[in-house]
């Protein structure tokens, strides 16, 4: 096998072997492939594609690059996975509560992606916290909390480490076929016995429309099921970020506001369908519904937000951060407010650009070696529908300094519509699998 016959077969269009993607695989996960190898195959794959079989042979082969997790006897393995968006905490709500009804949540997560936040770099916001735990490090904190969010070990899918790494600074994330392969590889590692997709559809979103998110959705789905595990997604409106910070310490202030039932809204009502669909299909609710009122009231008893903190505990973090998170979490030197230009309707949001100024603020990367500072976000966002008048404040920026804070203020604007009417998609549009 050679690297250069493998890529200069997908140029052509050819449907690369089973064979030839384990090979591949394992030279991404042994160095044998080099960087440059690796970014020339991500564009063949973004340019011409695999195939279904094809995608699920790089899913399989991925998954199979390191070592495959296996959980025993005793409570359902599940967890969910979000395609990515802007100001999207489920996983933060979700997993302490999906353990408060008896599940154990390995959930395997990764960092920021183009313009979309990352789970472990919103986690590593909270001081002390450690996300690169050992298999045993992982295996303590779901026995001690029900759940784990953690980064994938060094032996776990480490092809799609590589990989990873590579299409974040190639401009090949927009893949139908990597971005199924990368999700599942991971997760069917992790030794899953069910998993819940979230799959965004809108303006903060990497697919854009109903018909690219719902493909995406069909393929993760085929592909988890051909590779044993049983699978559903939910396609979900990206239209307007999820909860109403951007960021990274200010995505976990929203996600202990959720859990201590000081606010309502989208991140709540999702993960609660997102939860829903889970425990139904692992027989621990009748149906979808019945799951979805288990985690609320998980939720609502402070079941969930005892988990959590009993999780970020056990990973580093200080006692009572659910309970006083404003104490531990870093706060900006620098926070504005920004102004509607004019009076009107909210008509349409731009999540893509919010997105990517919080990037610019620093609470992203624009190359690997970036560090990111967690302070930094947007808070406040005006919402979909909303009526506002010229002067009033439509967000809030969090800036290491005030040209950092002005920039932003600048996307902002041009980010946010105002017109004379709105109607705002619903949060949950259809159903997969």
């Amino acid at each position: 096998m050679d690297a250069r016959a493998v890529i200069a077969g997908l140029r052509r269009g050819e449907e690369p072997s089973a064979e030839a993607l384990r090979w591949f695989a394992a030279g991404l996960s042994d160095g044998s492939v080099s960087d440059a190898q690796a970014g020339a195959f991500a564009m063949a794959v973004c340019l011409r594609g695999l195939g279904a079989s094809g995608r699920v042979a790089l899913t399989e082969a991925m998954r199979d690059s390191g070592r495959r997790l296996d959980w025993g006897a005793g409570a359902p393995v599940l967890d969910k996975h979000s395609t990515g968006g802007v100001g999207d905490c489920v996983s933060l709500v979700l997993a302490p509560a999906l353990a408060a009804c008896g599940v154990r949540v390995p959930m395997i997560s990764g960092r920021g992606l183009g313009h979309t936040g990352g789970t472990l770099d919103k986690l590593e916001a909270i001081p002390g916290v450690v996300t690169a735990l050992d298999e045993d490090g992982m295996r303590a904190v779901v026995e001690t909390a029900g759940c784990a969010i953690v980064g994938a070990t060094a032996d776990l899918a480490p092809a799609d480490r590589r990989l990873y790494a590579v299409r974040d600074v190639t401009g090949t994330v927009e893949s139908l076929d990597l971005i199924t392969a990368s999700i599942l590889s991971k997760k069917l590692a992790a030794g899953l016995q069910g998993l819940v997709l979230d799959v965004k559809v809108g303006s903060g979103a990497f697919m854009k429309t109903e018909a690219e998110a719902r493909a995406l959705a069909e393929a993760l789905v085929s592909t988890a099921r051909e590779a044993g595990c049983p699978t559903s997604a939910l396609l979900t409106s990206m239209d307007e970020p999820l909860a109403d910070a951007l960021g990274n310490a200010v995505e976990v202030a929203a996600t202990c506001r959720v859990l201590t039932g000081t606010e309502r809204g989208p991140l709540l009502e999702l993960s609660a369908a997102l939860g829903g669909e889970l425990l139904a299909s692992a027989g621990l609710a009748r149906d979808a519904a019945e799951g979805a009122r288990r985690i609320g009231e998980a939720i609502a008893c402070g079941a969930a937000a005892e988990r959590f903190g009993r999780m970020i505990h056990a990973m580093g973090g200080p006692a009572g951060l659910v309970e006083d998170w404003a104490r531990f979490l870093p706060q900006a030197p620098v926070i504005r407010e920004v102004t509607a230009p004019e009076g009107g309707v909210v008509t349409a949001i731009e999540g893509e650009a919010l997105g990517l100024a919080v990037v610019d603020l620093g609470g992203g990367r624009r190359v690997e070696s970036d560090r990111v500072d967690p302070a930094v976000g947007i808070t406040g966002m005006v919402r979909l529908g909303t009526r506002v008048e010229a002067g009033q404040p439509i967000a809030r920026v969090h800036a290491a300094c005030e040209e950092q804070a002005e920039a932003a203020g600048r996307s902002i604007r041009v980010a946010v519509r105002i017109g004379e009417s709105a109607a705002p998609a619903a949060l949950v549009r259809g159903r997969v699998g």
